[in-house]
């Protein structure tokens, strides 16, 4: 009987124990997913090379293959101020700390050490492909006309698929987005300037390895490199300067506020942000300056914190 394409739900439960299924649920552990794919059998192959009389391949093998997950998550509050996002296990496992103050907010910084690792199950009609041991690395996008948003890839261990019936996913926990406009928008500041912001994203940058070796195999985030670009209406030099900000490789804060109720508001604050490389762009005949942006630590573990409030 064939199988639909369309027929995929993803759980996700952070582990207790590095690469030990603690067995997530659809009631408790769905993820509300776009454009979810996996790649089933990454990592290296080898293929045998013995002198024969004859002409062919040879077989091939694959060496300690891994899996990979991709899709995007819908960036939005909880619903109650100082309660964790729906998709908070999936930023701890991209190396951001989760803090919790009641009534009040969810806070999350990067860390350089104690990662924490998901297991992931991606169901697709009636096949059940575990993912252990995962960890990743996430962009965000937030550009007007459009619905915030969180795009995540993770890298796992690989366990054999089963045959196993898709489960009944609880989603109410996840909010509705709120499109990124001028009035669902307050604040984008740049530099100590309110910019006219025309796109906007950030990509944390994790370096996520897969290592197998005699006696361990796991995925590791070694190093982040957060990076991004930026889309503003170009003013008088006299009102703002990006240009010499530029050439000087001065560093400035940038902060992004996006939705106005409470339990679904969402900061993005970069405490030291290099401009670099501005180039001008044409939008509806207004005059864009494009500028990727290098997220630095201030004073570590902070190029990057989100607020949900």
């Amino acid at each position: 009987m064939a199988k639909y394409f369309r027929k995929k739900i993803l759980l996700a439960k952070i582990e207790t124990t590095y690469g030990t299924d603690p067995t997530p649920s659809g009631a408790a552990n769905a993820i509300l997913t776009s454009d979810l794919t996996i790649q089933l059998m990454q990592g290296q192959t080898v293929q045998r090379n013995t002198d024969r009389e004859v002409l062919g391949n040879e077989l091939t093998y694959h060496v300690a293959p891994y899996t990979m997950l991709s899709f995007g998550v819908e960036l939005a509050g909880s619903g109650d101020a100082g309660t964790a996002p729906a998709f908070g296990p999936l930023l701890q496992a991209c190396g951001f700390a989760e803090t919790l103050t009641a009534s009040t907010d969810a806070v999350y910084v990067p860390v350089s050490s104690g990662f924490k690792s998901l297991t992931l199950y991606y169901h697709q009609d009636g096949l059940l492909h575990k993912v252990t041991g995962a960890m990743g690395t996430v962009t965000f996008s937030l550009s007007p006309g459009g619905i915030p948003k969180m795009n995540f890839t993770f890298t796992g261990l690989r366990n054999a698929p089963t045959d196993t019936a898709l489960p009944t996913p609880t989603l109410t926990e996840f909010q509705t987005p709120i499109p990124v406009t001028d009035s669902a928008t307050p604040t984008f500041s740049l530099h100590s300037y309110s910019a006219t912001m025309g796109g906007f994203n950030i990509n944390l940058a994790n370096e996520v390895v897969y290592r197998n070796v005699v006696g361990n195999e796991a995925v590791h985030i070694v190093d982040r490199a957060p990076s991004g670009d930026v889309s503003i209406e170009e003013t008088a030099l006299a009102t703002k300067n990006f240009h010499t900000i530029c050439a000087a490789h001065t560093t400035g804060a940038l902060q992004m506020v996006h939705g106005t109720v409470a339990g679904n508001i969402v900061t993005l604050d970069a405490p030291v942000v290099q401009l670099l490389q501005p180039t001008y762009a044409d939008s509806n005949g207004i005059l864009m300056l494009n500028m990727n942006l290098a997220l630095i630590p201030d004073a570590g573990n902070d190029e990057l914190t989100l607020t949900f409030t």
